[in-house]
């Protein structure tokens, strides 16, 4: 049900209600189009809650003849009458009762859209709309959100996954404030980039496995094991050219798309991986160096330059580049 604008002054609302300058539009019928202002609701949502026009004019701060004069031209535009005027007390017909759900429903969505307008200008809610690859770890993100939740009464979050293009495209559509990835690949003059941390890729391997007594691994080691394949990753073919010039077979390996199979599968020993070390592993797997291996990768942060932000992501964006990395980057 469209809502359309229309000024109008209003009396105090009863209670639970708030004061709201709205009309609502209906499709047009063959005659022309009806609307229904929002005064004329809470009239009704009143008379229906006290059962009591007399009552109900009290509560809205109107005179009674006011409030029956907007009800009797809500009942003409709905077609029916809403109450049946019996005393000591008004009663819902049963047009009246169908209605009132949907009329409660549309008052509140109008009270709740005006709450929300508000609360963003007044910078009570801030909105903050990330876009990541799939192989960045939300986990590097969460003690700054939490910081930045202490500075907003609500804080809504919406987070986006895709490959390197595909936070590209979340940045230009402006889907997304931000993007974090290890690399886009995207030639866009105005894609600002502030490189964040470089980390080192570590083999991974099952605590069973005959590598998993070794901190530190040499290449030839890894000749005779069964890679397995981050395709989603950005660095996936930089990392298989490098394992390829140590005479490392990765043509042959398995290819996976999520992180989450890819643990599975080490942990059951199918075979071993190479991940960045801010990756999360749990505690059944074992993290070791590869000797003389090119495998590092740079976690960046995004933005549209000349596009205005929001004071969310503006603040987020400060905390992420002020921050120091080099804890968790390894």
């Amino acid at each position: 049900m469209p809502v359309g604008f229309r000024n109008h002054t209003h009396a105090l609302s009863p209670p639970g209600y708030h004061s709201l300058s709205r009309s609502v539009r209906f499709p047009a019928d063959p005659a022309g189009s009806r609307s229904m202002e929002m005064h004329q609701v809470r009239y009704f949502l009143a008379v229906a809650q006290l059962l009591n026009f007399t009552r109900a004019a009290e509560e809205c701060n109107v005179t009674q003849p006011s409030l029956t004069r907007a009800i009797k031209q809500l009942e003409a535009e709905l077609g029916g009458d809403l109450f049946r005027r019996e005393r000591p007390a008004a009663q819902l017909t049963e047009l009246g009762q169908r209605m009132h759900p949907l009329l409660k429903q549309c008052y509140d969505a109008a009270a709740g859209a005006r709450s929300l307008a508000s609360s963003f200008k007044s910078g009570e809610v801030g909105a903050l709309r990330v876009a990541l690859t799939h192989s960045v770890d939300l986990a590097l993100l969460i003690p700054h959100l939490n910081e930045i939740r202490r500075q907003f009464n609500r804080l809504e979050f919406r987070f986006l996954r895709g490959t390197s293009r595909e936070v590209a495209e979340f940045l230009k559509k402006g889907e997304a404030e931000l993007g974090i990835a290890a690399g886009i690949d995207e030639a866009w003059e105005r894609l600002d980039v502030w490189p964040l941390f470089t980390e080192a890729f570590d083999l991974i391997v099952s605590r069973e496995h005959r590598l998993a007594e070794h901190d530190t691994i040499e290449p030839d080691d890894l000749r005779a094991e069964q890679l397995l394949g981050r395709s989603y990753c950005e660095h996936s073919k930089r990392i298989a050219a490098s394992l390829r010039e140590h005479g490392i077979d990765v043509d042959h390996g398995h290819e996976i798309s999520s992180e989450r199979d890819l643990i599975e599968l080490v942990e059951a020993d199918i075979g071993i991986a190479m991940m960045p070390h801010t990756s999360p592993v749990p505690e059944s797997l074992k993290r070791a160096a590869v000797a003389g291996l090119d495998a590092r990768r740079t976690v960046s942060l995004y933005g549209v330059a000349g596009r205005q932000r929001t004071a969310v992501a503006n603040a987020v964006m400060r905390m992420l580049r002020g921050a120091d990395w080099r804890a968790i980057a390894g």
